[in-house]
C-alpha cells in the first residue's frame, strides 16, 4: 500500500512543481514589473517587437488601435454616452 501511495506521488510530481514554478514566477512578475529594470525590460521588449513589426512586416504582433476600448469597457461606455449627447445638443 506504502509503495502504491509513493508511486502515485512520485508520477504526479510534475504536477506539483509546475503549479509551484507558475505561482513563484507570476508572483515575481507582479513585483519586477514596477521596479526600473522591470520597465527597462518591458521598454526593450516592447521596442524589439516594434522593430520586428517594421522590419518585416509582422502585424500580428501589433495590438488593434481600439484595444484600450475591451479593456475599460465602463470608460468606454461612459465616452460613447458623452459623445451621443454632445451630437445631440450641436444637433448633428
Amino acid at each position: 500500500m506504502g509503495e502504491l501511495i509513493s508511486d502515485m506521488f512520485s508520477d504526479t510530481l510534475w504536477i506539483y512543481t509546475a503549479i509551484a514554478g507558475a505561482l513563484l514566477g507570476a508572483a515575481f512578475l507582479a513585483w519586477f514589473r514596477d521596479t526600473r529594470m522591470g520597465l527597462w525590460a518591458y521598454s526593450k521588449f516592447d521596442a524589439t517587437l516594434d522593430f520586428l513589426v517594421n522590419r518585416w512586416g509582422w502585424t500580428w504582433l501589433q495590438e488593434p488601435d481600439d484595444i484600450w476600448r475591451k479593456r475599460y469597457p465602463r470608460i468606454c461606455k461612459k465616452i460613447d454616452e458623452l459623445e451621443k449627447r454632445i451630437n445631440n445638443i450641436e444637433g448633428k
